[in-house]
């Protein structure tokens, strides 16, 4: 079932919700999901490196896997849609000629920019550390995170942004190289159950300055 769309980005932006509690009998088609990671993909990265990969946690079986790892959040992992376990792949480079190629063709920049580019990033990257490229990679993978959110709002759907889990454990435990890909967060999914809890934000002069 999808649900209505909406379009007015104050209402996207100032009723989400952290919720917690989902109507476990809705599911998201993969082809809603799919729409909801494109629009999301939209983020900004370092040099368009795209360094962001999505786990889609659906299944019961995939979701029995989570559980353990995610043992302070199991109501979310229970009722959600689906979790989305993002993570930052420290190997982004390897898609550089595929991204600039596609810039090229598309009309966005010549070859020999993209050449000069790629030439530049390459040594860039072969020389960044993992820790600098970490850093790197959670900064991208935040953005995307908050997109996935604001894309689901849109869309009818809710979401929760979860820290709390084996960060040391999840890559592996779905298959997944931990020493290439650095967990971002997880983030619930589905239709709300109950409408969550308005929260307090600090006043833009506690948090501002201006020079």
């Amino acid at each position: 079932m999808t649900y209505q769309k909406a379009n007015d980005f104050n209402e996207i932006l100032k009723k989400r919700r952290s919720i917690k509690n989902y109507d476990p009998t809705v599911k998201i088609s993969r082809e809603e999901m799919e729409e909801i990671l494109t629009t999301a993909t939209t983020a900004p990265s370092s040099v368009n490196m795209q360094p962001w990969r999505f786990l889609v946690i659906e299944s019961d079986e995939a979701k029995a896997t989570l559980a353990p790892l995610a043992k302070f959040n199991q109501n979310q992992v229970e009722t959600s849609a689906a979790v989305i376990a993002v993570f930052g792949d420290l190997n982004n480079f390897e898609n550089a000629e595929e991204i600039y190629s596609s810039a090229v063709e598309k009309g966005f920049m010549p070859q020999d920019v993209k050449e000069n580019i790629l030439t530049s990033f390459s040594g860039y990257f072969n020389t960044i550390s993992r820790e600098d490229m970490r850093d790197v990679v959670l900064v991208d993978g935040g953005l995307v995170s908050m997109q996935i959110m604001l894309a689901a709002r849109a869309h009818g759907y809710d979401t929760n942004p979860i820290g709390g889990y084996e960060k040391d454990q999840i890559a592996e435990a779905f298959g997944l190289d931990k020493d290439r890909y650095v967990p971002v967060m997880l983030i619930s999914m589905g239709k709300a159950a109950d409408s969550g809890h308005p929260s307090v934000r600090l006043p833009i002069n506690k948090v501002a300055q201006w020079k």
